[in-house]
């Protein structure tokens, strides 16, 4: 799930990145907008943007800053000044061991990249029968929360015309988390009866967690479940089928009963199941270009489920400025419809992307995204 402690980002489910076309009355709000877009109901603008790790920002310093400036569009309200170029967040520092509220410890590699756990608590199952997960009303994965600021904090957005955002936070990569990838690969490939104790388990948490997120009023779930490798799913769809999906599907479920719409986050390629998240109840899914192609993407989603279109990062450092206009113009010309379904977002995450390729990815965004946007909406 995207944070704005792992990145500055800017999209439309922050009303953020806008576009809009001429038309009589007054112009949508960002919230409305973003809302007609998931729904298919004839959104005036693409919700789009363009999101920053703190290690781009560390490497470009004042010159990517001077970029951001020139996007207003893109990075709405940014102000100069704004960002320290040198303040990684905590989870972000290398060479730094932190432990995050679920007992998991993590370790970072490259200053401005999350890093990775390394100690994982449940990689004895005999941890299991006590093992005891934060409580949601009190923490979420890595800080403390409190819910009456997030009540009004919600109501202040949508009275402002905002996307109001709640964060569900991780599930199948919690699950690795707190077993261990390898440990986790074998429990679903030998049936380990201590599985389902553990799903069960997570889906207690989250199904509080997301409950005070709807009481609190959000628009909108958001979920973060890499699941997927560059190539096929980490597992066999038939064991997501036995395992995850049950999971999925009683939690969004839950979230779409109360009228809430679900954002669910996960890279790689996940083409064998589009059918199934749509049937568990995915409002919008973030499908990565390269893992599932556009001709993948076009055929599993268009029409079915909203696309927030992962742009294809891995060639940003390496391409032209012209590649990266034909690549959102064909992204767009491909995928978006009158009645809406498509959103775009260009992670830059890479120290080594060229401040021109930045720059195309931001006026690619203007002009086949938020070209005509009135200047006073």
């Amino acid at each position: 799930m995207r944070d704005p402690a792992r990145l500055t980002y800017c999209i439309g489910s922050c009303g953020v990145c806008l576009r809009s076309e001429k038309r009589e009355g007054n112009q949508m709000n960002d919230r409305e907008n973003w809302l007609r877009a998931i729904e298919f109901r004839s959104p005036q603008w693409i919700p789009c943007g363009v999101a920053l790790s703190p290690l781009t920002w560390h490497t470009l310093r004042e010159n990517l800053e001077e970029v951001v400036l020139r996007h207003p569009l893109i990075f709405k309200g940014y102000r100069k000044g704004s960002t320290d170029f040198d303040d990684f967040p905590p989870f972000y520092r290398a060479g730094e061991r932190r432990r995050d509220n679920w007992d998991c410890v993590w370790y970072g590699t490259i200053s401005g990249i999350e890093g990775v756990v390394v100690e994982h608590p449940l990689e004895d199952w005999r941890a299991l029968d006590s093992y005891k997960p934060p409580d949601p009303k009190k923490f979420s994965e890595r800080d403390e929360r409190d819910w009456d600021k997030i009540r009004k904090t919600v109501a202040e957005q949508k009275a402002k015309g905002m996307l109001a955002l709640g964060e569900g936070e991780r599930l199948f990569d919690r699950l690795y988390f707190l077993r261990g990838y390898e440990n986790l690969m074998m429990d679903i490939a030998t049936d380990d009866p201590h599985l389902p104790k553990l799903i069960d388990l997570l889906l207690e948490h989250e199904l509080e967690n997301a409950r005070l997120w709807l009481d609190a009023g959000v628009d909108c779930v958001a979920f973060h479940t890499d699941i997927g490798t560059q190539n096929a799913l980490m597992i066999s769809p038939e064991k997501f089928r036995k395992y995850i999906k049950p999971m999925f599907k009683t939690l969004f479920t839950t979230c779409r009963e109360a009228g809430a719409h679900v954002l669910l986050s996960s890279d790689g390629r996940l083409l064998d199941i589009v059918d199934d998240l749509i049937e568990c109840g995915v409002s919008i899914h973030d499908p990565q270009i390269r893992a599932n192609t556009l001709d993948g993407i076009e055929q599993a989603y268009k029409g079915k489920m909203c696309v927030d279109l992962d742009l294809d990062r891995q060639m940003f450092a390496f391409c032209t400025p012209e590649d990266i206009h034909s690549h959102v113009r064909e992204a767009v010309e491909r995928l978006d419809a009158p009645e809406g379904g498509l959103m775009l977002i260009a992670a830059v995450y890479d120290a080594g992307v060229p401040l021109e390729n930045i720059e195309a990815l931001c006026e690619a965004m203007e002009k086949y995204c938020l070209e005509g946007r009135h200047p006073d909406a």
